[in-house]
């Protein structure tokens, strides 16, 4: 994995194209489908999860199940992710499954439901675990065995991945001695896709956003769906002007257990209604925009 930083990106000549029908932007929503897949007692972690839920520090002696926490999560199987899946049904939009392979194995009904769509699916992991945490070894298995894991339980392969918020430094070496995924997304520095060279050869990073992500309701940053509705058409407002006259994409993030509270995905609608019948936007999937990329963006701009 290339260590040296960038600080310079496309500056200022990003690449004179636009997406499909001429649009600007690119406007991509992401599932991340963890549930199952998190730190537990019962997976011999040694602990319960704590993060990405309703209470911010677990107050359950460590080494102790946290029944609490273990049933936040199981509301982004139970309920959260079937009001997710018909919100976006209903509407007939493209949709990306960030998926940790685990919880697809442990909630055989979801995969079953993501296997009837064409949504197209990025592991995000065997476990939602972080790989920094690995050693070499354990996380070129991870790598192999969610890639095995997702076709057995979804039927098609995962094209992309991204870990749990961190690449280890050898990520992307191990990803690209796998062979089988096509991009990363473990980045979160440009508002557009670009290459870079991975044991020389050239290698598409396709950045995510801890920005227009729903997990702002837990860090406190956002509190209401008013809230979350406002800041993501302020964000989706600003791009599409940009648009105008630079490519622009917009990654947003969305969780079972955190948007699929009725409270918080009333923003997501008032979101989705905002930009229904706007012009110069391209409303699609991340194997999408690796397709589009591949075309017409060639790996010789690898700095």
């Amino acid at each position: 994995m290339n260590h040296v930083r960038d600080f310079s990106g496309y500056g200022a000549h990003p690449p004179d194209i636009r997406w499909p029908n001429g649009a600007g932007l690119a406007v991509n929503f992401i599932l991340n489908v963890e549930e199952g897949s998190e730190y537990s007692i019962a997976d011999g972690d040694g602990r319960s999860e704590s993060a990405l839920c309703e209470v911010r520090a677990s107050r359950v002696p460590l080494g102790q199940r946290d029944l609490a926490a273990e049933s936040m999560y199981e509301y982004g199987t139970r309920v959260g992710f079937w009001r997710l899946f018909r919100l976006f049904r209903s509407r007939d939009l493209p949709l990306t499954v960030f998926a940790s392979a685990l919880a697809l194995e442990r909630s055989p009904e979801i995969a079953a439901a993501i296997a009837e769509t064409d949504w197209d699916i990025c592991a995000h992991g065997y476990r939602w675990i972080e790989s920094y945490h690995l050693d070499h070894e354990t996380e070129a298995d991870h790598i192999a065995r969610a890639h095995d894991s997702i076709v057995n339980t979804v039927g098609r392969a995962p094209r992309g991945w991204y870990c749990r918020y961190s690449a280890s430094t050898a990520t992307r070496d191990l990803l690209v001695a796998h062979g089988g995924y096509t991009y990363d997304s473990d980045s979160y520095s440009d508002d557009l896709p670009y290459w870079t060279q991975v044991a020389g050869k050239p290698h598409l990073v396709v950045p995510y956003s801890m920005v227009t992500n729903d997990a702002k309701f837990l860090s406190g940053d956002v509190f209401s769906a008013r809230d979350y509705a406002d800041f993501m058409i302020d964000s989706f407002d600003v791009l599409l002007e940009e648009a105008k006259e630079i490519p622009r994409m917009m990654s947003i993030g969305l969780h079972s257990r955190i948007m699929g509270h009725p409270g918080r995905i009333a923003g997501l609608i008032r979101f989705m209604d905002h930009i229904a019948n706007k012009t110069n936007v391209w409303v699609c999937g991340r194997d999408e925009i690796v397709d589009f990329w591949y075309k017409n963006v060639p790996s010789e701009r690898v700095k």
